[in-house]
């Protein structure tokens, strides 16, 4: 007998785990077409994610150069029952330098979620704002819970693989 997912209490499960999660794992592309691998803090604002990063670092020109882009959440080793099956999100999503003016709400919420006193050294900085708009994501909570999802949790479907014709 199959066990049954309780998709409410999974999809509550899924929106606590994005709403705890403070950085996102971002793969980009460098100049030649290569995976690269870097992290930045983000938070969520109408549908949108919101990551703050320095025109120094090299993530900043390939996101400008090839906006479109996957993020990750994903949870940490220590807390993680079982580190084959970490739970994790990620999107796919198309980025844009949206700079910083205009944008106080976004700030609020960075102030809110990173702290005041960083935010005010950092917006003093080369650092510019990137908005990124999620295409399509997926949660994974263990084996057999994986689920395709939108950011605000209205999208959330169980992902069943058919394994007999494997």
């Amino acid at each position: 007998m199959v066990k049954q997912i309780d998709i409410t209490k999974k999809k509550d499960q899924y929106l606590q785990f994005i709403e705890k999660c403070k950085t996102v794992v971002i793969s980009s592309l460098d100049s030649n077409g290569n995976p690269f691998t870097s992290y930045a803090p983000y938070v969520q604002h109408d549908g949108k994610i919101y990551i703050y990063i320095s025109i120094i670092t090299d993530h900043y020109k390939f996101i400008e150069d090839n906006n479109l882009i996957s993020i990750m959440m994903i949870t940490d080793e220590q807390d993680s029952p079982n580190l084959f099956a970490r739970e994790r999100v990620r999107f796919q999503c198309v980025a844009e330098n949206v700079g910083n003016d205009g944008h106080e709400e976004i700030f609020a919420k960075f102030e809110k979620n990173h702290g005041a006193p960083m935010m005010g050294v950092l917006r003093g900085l080369d650092l510019s704002l990137f908005e990124l708009t999620p295409k399509e994501g997926r949660y994974v909570v263990g084996f057999g819970q994986a689920f395709d999802i939108d950011l605000s949790g209205g999208k959330f479907e169980h992902v069943v693989v058919d394994k007999k014709d494997k």
